[in-house]
């Protein structure tokens, strides 16, 4: 199988020795001068197709391997899933003896959709030997806490520049729309400007201007850092400025050229997030980091008419540890927006849903729910 040399005075010579000992359909591998003469390094056919097969065995082998390995992996991964269900079922039954009361609350946060994180934080609260009367007064009370609302309207009283941002569809125009009626029924309508940067959808654009037309403010639109510089700064005698932004995905590279107009208008403008309480939580989660990039003074949670839960975007707000200025609940201008009641959301978020029997965990289900690593954060 190993290469063999041959010398000789000339190439007839060599090649000459080459073909009576390896045979007509040997390889000359290398050749180079050597003293008077030539050496060649020469390979059988039989010893080349030898060295064939055994590298073509090796990825064989190799490949064999590589299945071995990753079955290994996978009934590994499943005894670890198995483990995992045992564990945790031990914890719950221990967790349903040792204090019923937090297991109760677990499964009732857990089902009205807060998240495991945020669940098992607010039933550490409990005494072990807590009554459950008791234990749902306590847990309300830590969400109450926990939630950051703002309790006047410092938007309208004190003033300020605020751009309201967020995705496509979460509500953004007809909410500026009701922030802007509130503010010329307080201060009049000189004390307001509004700015549109939604130049892409004209519906929304001739939509605001119906609105400020209505309230006879006049709707300024901006294109790019340097319009939206110079529109600010005309208005800073205004009380109260309200910017329409365009509504992107999360997921928008464009989102970061956004972010770079509104910083243009100053440090005063100042950011409240719009979510919608339609959208899932890993959906709001990711809406939240995307966005706070740019920084956020807090959020606005719009759509509860069409909502059947809150539990998530509290849930949200509260990891988040964003201030709720608002809530919206319909698309009637000015009435349906109003200050964020904690009692009021602890009670949307909480009540049972018609379809609660559909979407709530069952028994054997909630061990894993509970006990697992949330995904969220």
């Amino acid at each position: 199988m190993n290469p063999r040399k041959f010398v000789g005075k000339t190439s007839r010579e060599v090649l000459q020795k080459v073909k009576q000992a390896l045979g007509p359909d040997a390889l000359i591998v290398s050749n180079r001068p050597f003293e008077d003469g030539i050496e060649v390094t020469a390979m059988s056919a039989v010893a080349i197709n030898q060295v064939s097969m055994a590298r073509e065995s090796q990825p064989a082998q190799a490949s064999v391997t590589d299945g071995i390995v990753q079955n290994l992996m996978r009934e590994v991964a499943a005894m670890k899933s198995l483990l995992q269900r045992e564990i945790s079922g031990m914890a719950w039954s221990g967790l349903k003896q040792r204090a019923p009361a937090r297991a109760a609350m677990m499964q009732v946060l857990l089902n009205a959709g807060f998240s495991p994180l945020l669940a098992r934080q607010l039933v550490t609260v409990l005494p072990e030997q807590a009554a459950l009367p008791a234990a749902q007064k306590a847990i309300g009370a830590e969400i109450k806490s926990l939630l950051r609302v703002m309790t006047h309207e410092t938007l309208v009283s004190d003033g300020g520049v605020y751009a309201l941002v967020g995705p496509t569809g979460v509500g953004k125009t007809t909410t500026i729309a009701k922030l802007a009626a509130r503010c010329v029924v307080t201060h009049g309508a000189a004390s307001l400007g509004l700015i549109t940067t939604d130049s892409y959808r004209i519906a929304a654009h001739d939509q605001l201007r119906v609105y400020g037309k209505i309230l006879n403010v006049p709707v300024h639109a901006v294109k790019d850092a340097a319009e939206m510089k110079a529109t600010v700064a005309k208005m800073r005698e205004k009380k109260t400025v309200l910017i329409d932004t365009v509504g992107m995905s999360q997921r928008d590279q464009l989102l970061a050229e956004q972010s770079a107009m509104l910083a243009a208008g100053g440090q005063g403008v100042k950011r409240l997030l719009l979510l919608n309480t339609t959208a899932n939580a890993a959906t709001l989660d990711e809406v939240i980091r995307s966005y706070s990039k740019g920084g956020l003074c807090g959020s606005i949670i719009t759509k509860l008419d069409e909502s059947a839960s809150l539990a998530t975007a509290l849930d949200c707000v509260i990891r988040h540890r964003l201030t709720l200025h608002y809530v919206t609940n319909g698309q009637c201008v000015p009435e349906d927006i109003r200050l964020p009641h904690p009692d009021y959301l602890l009670h949307r978020a909480l009540r049972p849903t018609l379809d609660s029997y559909a979407h709530g965990l069952l028994e054997e289900e909630l061990p894993l729910a509970a006990m697992a690593e949330a995904s969220y954060g």
